[in-house]
Parts: structure tokens; sequence; C-alpha cells
């Protein structure tokens, strides 16, 4: 019996040692899971925030990044676009920075233009934006993902979306686009109820010593005084010679002809401005009766959301005195 006792003896000990050693195991191996767990948790978040998706350009799919941090912008047009949702620019144009609604925000920003590859190299962007006839693209192609854009192809609020999906901000995009068109067609009702259905306004600018007079498609505030809320009519002469390019040339001598009953005057304090001191500007009847409403043209070029904001401002304060 005793020689029969200790084998017994030995098979119990070796089975009570593997069963601990494989409760051991498996103990190691939830820990092991869970560890595992708890560390591909954030990478994994991580990785969806710094991660990228394919955005559907007018030119094709581009890769992007979900949450450009470095994104260089190589035209005036956009700027505010990307600055209204609140994604860090590195580089912009000239006329952005001195923009004086945006100079406090662009300080400490580059700036670039389309000829500047070096530049833009050290500034080392992940997000290229640009007009679709900017030179240098296959450049910066190879910089960082670069995106272009062609000039008035969709209306003003269409492109912000445009850049709202680039920029993974596509619900702050829409919520800006949906507020805009309820403040500009409120403030249009209560102009239109004032100055009357048939009143007619004109945009002019003195730019590069010339004076233009703009269309409903070319900033200065004309989208929102033609499009949409608003709704206002055009001298018939200013519709006919903006139709093919959106602004024209006008002489001092012919301006009348293209005022209409209200103007609003996007001035540049650089510019040669000295026709408003003429007996022919002054007896133009929209200038006789204290209807031109001056505005400062570096703050009022674009159609960027920051930009129409500004506008907005303007017209209210401007058509009724709010």
């Amino acid at each position: 019996m005793k020689k029969l006792f200790i084998p017994l003896t030995l098979v119990l000990v070796l089975l009570l040692s593997a069963c601990g050693s494989k409760t051991a195991d498996t103990a190691n191996n939830v820990s092991s899971t869970s560890s595992d767990t708890q560390t591909d948790s954030p990478t994994s978040t991580a990785s969806e925030e710094s991660g990228t998706f394919t955005y559907q350009s007018e030119n094709g799919p581009v890769e992007v990044p979900k949450n450009p941090q470095r994104v260089v912008v190589i035209t005036r047009f956009l700027t505010g676009n990307v600055m209204a949702l609140g994604v860090p620019v590195v580089g912009v144009d000239e006329m952005s920075k001195e923009n004086p609604r945006f100079e406090e925000q662009l300080k400490n920003v580059e700036a670039v233009s389309d000829e500047s590859v070096e530049k833009i190299i050290e500034l080392n962007p992940d997000l290229i934006i640009g007009l679709s006839d900017i030179k240098n693209v296959d450049k910066f192609k190879q910089i960082a993902p670069t995106v272009t854009y062609t000039y008035g192809k969709v209306d003003y609020l269409t492109q912000q979306l445009e850049i709202g999906k680039l920029l993974n901000k596509e619900k702050e995009a829409q919520a800006w686009v949906d507020s805009f068109k309820v403040k500009v067609q409120e403030a249009g009702e209560k102009i239109k109820a004032k100055i009357g259905e048939n009143a007619t306004v004109s945009v002019i600018e003195t730019f590069n010593k010339q004076l233009y007079v703009y269309g409903d498609n070319f900033g200065r505030g004309t989208e929102i005084l033609y499009q949409g809320g608003f709704g206002l009519k055009k001298p018939e002469k200013v519709s006919e010679a903006t139709k093919k390019d959106g602004y024209f040339a006008v002489s001092q001598e012919v301006l009348k002809d293209y005022f209409g009953d209200y103007v609003i005057f996007s001035k540049n304090a650089e510019e040669d401005n000295s026709f408003q001191n003429t007996e022919t500007y002054k007896s133009i009847p929209a200038v006789k009766n204290n209807r031109v409403y001056e505005a400062n043209a570096k703050a009022f070029y674009f159609n960027d959301p920051l930009s129409m904001e500004y506008q907005l401002e303007f017209f209210i304060k401007s058509f009724l005195g709010e």
C-alpha cells in the first residue's frame, strides 16, 4: 500500500501544480489583454485624430489630414474661410496680412506667395490651399497635400461648405451657413422696406489707380447686396458692364452713369481718391443726398465668412443706422 500511496500523492501534487500554473497563466493573459486594451484605446483615438481621409477635390481625390495644424493658404480669397473654422494657419498671402480684420490673428504668420517654394518648405505645412491658377502647384504637392479651387465656380456659401469638408469641419461650416443666411434675409427685408423695392445700389472701388464698378459676385459685399437675402438691384449700366468679368473700369467723367440711388464705396486710403473733390462727383444725386457709404477697402475686398460678417454689419449700420 505504501508503494502505491507515494505515486498517487505525487500525481495529486503534479495536478494541483498544473492547475495553479494554468490559473496563473490565464490571469496573466487576462491582465495582459486588459493592459493592451487600455494602451490601444488612446493610441487608436490619436490615430483617428491625426490620420488622413480622402477629400474629393475638383481635380480628383486628395489624401488630406483629419486634423490639420499647419495650413498654408496661397490665396487672399480663402484665408478667412480657414480662419473662420479655427484651423491654424502658418502662411498666408500679403493682402490677408494687411486686412485690418485679420491683422491681430495673423501677426506671427508668414507672408507667402505661389513663388515662395523654399519658404513654404521651411514652414513644414501639413496642408496647402490655393486657387486653380497658382504657379508651382506640382512642387507644392511634393511638400504637402495640396488642394486648389477655381474662384467663382461655386457661390460663397457652397465654398465655405467645401472648405469645411476639406478641414473636417463640415458641421461647423454648415452651422455658419445656416446662421448667416437667416441674418442676411432679416437685414435685407428691413433694408428693402426702408429704401424701396426698386432702389438701385452700386459698388465702386479705387484700385491700382483705377476706378471700378462691381457686379454680383466679386466681393466688396456684392454677394450680400445682389444675391440671396438682400436681392437689391444694380443700375442697368452696371449689370451690362459687369456681365462678363464681374467688374468694369470707368472714368470719372462717366461715373454718374454707373451710380445707383445708393453707393457703397470700398475706399483705399492709399489710392488717389481726388475725384471726390470734383464738381462732377459732387453733383451726382447719390452724393448730394448723402447716400454714398464708405468702407475700408482692405477689410472689404473678400467674400469669406469673416469679411462677410463685417460687410453685413456695415450694411445694417449704413442703411438702417443700427
